[in-house]
């Protein structure tokens, strides 16, 4: 199996649920690692690969709402599946309302799951290239000079260039230059996709006070 190999992690404390539940994920070509413990689970090393967990609500411990909500609050959130045969109405509300992708109630049909599981997965393929590529629009960021980050927010305030250059005390020309620098920095086809680009980065127009970067 290459490292980007899709895995599903399965947190269940029956031992006959996650054999049944291991042999069920792999007889559609899927990784699969089970855990008797959410415990277990958070000790373990994952690898750096779309995912998805299966995860039993009830658990001696750490509860299966408790994982979600611990994991939530980390960079290692995955799409969550709940099995439960105890599940009930508030219980379910507040799975999905935290993000999870299915709440299934045992007995389920093994069909609903791996098609639960497709779309967990995918949802986490998506998830991940979304974060790579705000990493790497950081790094363009980052490497902007302090002014061609102020030139930066005043196309984003939909200031032209004179008006930028009346803004930070500088000539139309240094604007436009500038301009052009932080285009090809931030490998903005135009100025649309780089008002796309601030946004993803939070960048908000400031007028008056130029000088500060965000």
């Amino acid at each position: 199996m290459t490292p980007a190999s899709p895995m599903v992690f399965v947190v269940d404390d029956d031992a006959s649920v996650r054999d049944g539940l291991r042999r069920l994920i792999s007889s559609v070509g899927l990784g699969v690692e089970v855990f008797a413990s959410a415990q277990a689970f958070l000790r373990a090393r994952r690898p750096d690969a779309p995912g998805c967990l299966v995860l039993d609500v009830r658990l001696p411990g750490l509860s299966g709402l408790d994982l979600q909500r611990e994991l939530a609050d980390t960079d290692a959130a995955l799409p969550i599946i709940f099995l439960t045969g105890h599940g009930d109405v508030p219980m379910s509300v507040r799975a999905m309302k935290a993000g999870a992708v299915e709440f299934l109630t045992k007995p389920f049909r093994e069909q609903d799951l791996l098609d639960a599981i497709r779309n967990a997965i995918e949802r986490d393929r998506a998830a991940r290239g979304d974060r790579r590529e705000l990493i790497e629009l950081r790094s363009r960021y980052e490497s902007l000079t302090p002014r061609e980050r102020d030139v930066l927010r005043g196309i984003v305030a939909g200031l032209l260039n004179k008006q930028i250059a009346g803004e930070l005390g500088t000539s139309e020309v240094t604007v436009k230059e500038q301009r052009g620098h932080l285009m090809r920095k931030m490998e903005a086809g135009s100025v649309a996709e780089l008002v796309r680009q601030a946004a993803r980065l939070g960048i908000t127009p400031a007028r008056r006070s130029p000088s500060r970067p965000t």
